[in-house]
């Protein structure tokens, strides 16, 4: 079982990155949308990915395939593998419908959000459904995850590694007590605490949070 790759990101094609250990070979890594829109400023940069290996059989089953997804954390990982146990879910099905974070498709799945499953690549609305039935009350501890600091091998601090994950989860808390919905505003959270001027406080965050939504 291959956990875990670290080297050079050579490039990205879509949804598979190109990872260049030291010694000269190149792994070929299946990753979300979500993951290659924040590794897109790392090409040519030292990345690490935590990875799920398995064989998948192509050719009407004649022929196994060696496959490897790659995530950027260990939580992310096991909601992949939380998310294909869902009828329907298979891995590369998975990973094409991990459009947004973690936390947020965990929060919709925590809201009994159909119509928002749905906005996800390959979701229809009885998968979805499928989706709720089956992880409804087994996503509880991915709402609890930090805000993703900036992408591996990019300069600055985030939330993973400067207290936004605390932040973010009373954050969170405070704008569901006052009815807003939890995935809309992870991502109104995200998008604060990925500001160079970061909040000083929940209070702070919660005020920029009605700010973005108010457009000012």
């Amino acid at each position: 079982m291959i956990a875990r790759i670290s080297g050079i990101l050579d490039a990205l094609d879509g949804n598979s990155a190109l990872v260049r250990p030291e010694g000269g070979l190149v792994y070929e890594v299946l990753v979300s949308a979500y993951t290659a829109g924040r590794l897109g400023g790392s090409i040519g940069q030292p990345v690490t990915l935590q990875t799920f290996h398995w064989m998948q059989s192509d050719n009407q089953g004649t022929t196994l395939v060696p496959r490897l997804a790659g995530f950027l954390s260990s939580e992310d990982r096991r909601f992949f593998e939380l998310f294909t146990t869902c009828k329907g879910i298979g891995n590369r099905r998975a990973l094409r419908s991990m459009a947004i974070s973690t936390a947020q498709i965990a929060a919709a799945i925590a809201d009994r959000d159909v119509a928002m499953l749905t906005s996800l690549p390959e979701i229809g609305k009885r998968t979805a459904e499928t989706i709720v039935a089956t992880l409804s009350g087994k996503v509880d501890g991915f709402l609890q995850l930090s805000v993703p600091g900036p992408a591996p091998g990019s300069s600055g601090s985030g939330g993973a590694h400067s207290g936004g994950g605390g932040l973010a989860r009373e954050a969170l808390e405070v704008l569901a007590q006052l009815g807003e919905n939890r995935t809309q505003a992870l991502n109104w959270i995200e998008q604060v605490l990925s500001q160079k001027d970061r909040p000083r406080d929940v209070q702070d965050l919660v005020s920029r949070v009605y700010q973005l939504k108010a457009g000012t």
